[in-house]
């Protein structure tokens, strides 16, 4: 009779912690997935407003100043006096410009924009830069949009392309590349042409 009681005992004992193991089980799970749909979850692109993709090229000339009056850009590492280098291109050298970008080449044509960020010297046999920058537009129906750009700009190829990695405002989700043309260079200034050819969705 006792052992019997003892069995029954042990038996509801194991069915209660049985349902407390499923139901923990479930309620961590159903936690896990909650989490999961709060940091990440599909959505349709109209539910941002955003409509078909577009193709924008924009024009403009960027202007970068090193020295005289008005100086737009500064460089912030000099790699020179700390190490040997035989390299004639300045490798290592990291700049910091905020630079105009104008609809013609003449420094004095209208400001479309700056181009702010950085460019590292990044090759001891060229003068190859890497571009960390962003275009800060100014003008029309561009005015507080920006478009990131990020990558290697071989400085004396006659062509390059520098892709475009992203956006703001209008060109929110923007994808694309950069056709540049360096229109001249010195060690006081450059002049250089981009043709900047976008998919975006406003």
């Amino acid at each position: 009779m006792v052992a019997s009681v003892l069995k029954t005992q042990s038996f509801i004992i194991f069915l209660i912690l049985f349902f407390i193991t499923i139901i923990t089980s479930f309620s961590r799970l159903t936690v896990a997935y909650g989490y999961s749909e709060l940091f990440g979850k599909y959505i349709s692109p109209s539910s941002l407003g955003l409509k078909r993709e577009k193709l924008s090229h924009l024009h403009f000339y960027l202007h970068d100043v090193l020295s005289g009056k008005n100086i737009t850009g500064i460089r912030v590492v000099d790699e020179k006096p700390s190490t040997n280098r035989s390299s004639q291109f300045m490798f290592g050298d990291v700049y910091v410009i905020d630079d105009p970008l104008t609809i013609e080449p003449d420094i004095n044509s209208k400001t479309v924009g700056k181009a702010q960020g950085t460019y590292t010297v990044a090759s001891q046999g060229e003068l190859s830069l890497l571009m960390v920058t962003n275009f800060a537009f100014t003008e029309g129906k561009y005015n507080g949009s920006t478009l990131s750009v990020l990558g290697r700009n071989e400085v004396l190829s006659t062509v390059r392309e520098i892709p475009i990695v992203g956006g703001s405002g209008v060109f929110r989700f923007a994808r694309g590349y950069a056709q540049v043309r360096t229109q001249s260079i010195n060690q006081a200034r450059a002049i250089v042409e981009y043709n900047v050819f976008v998919f975006h969705y406003r």
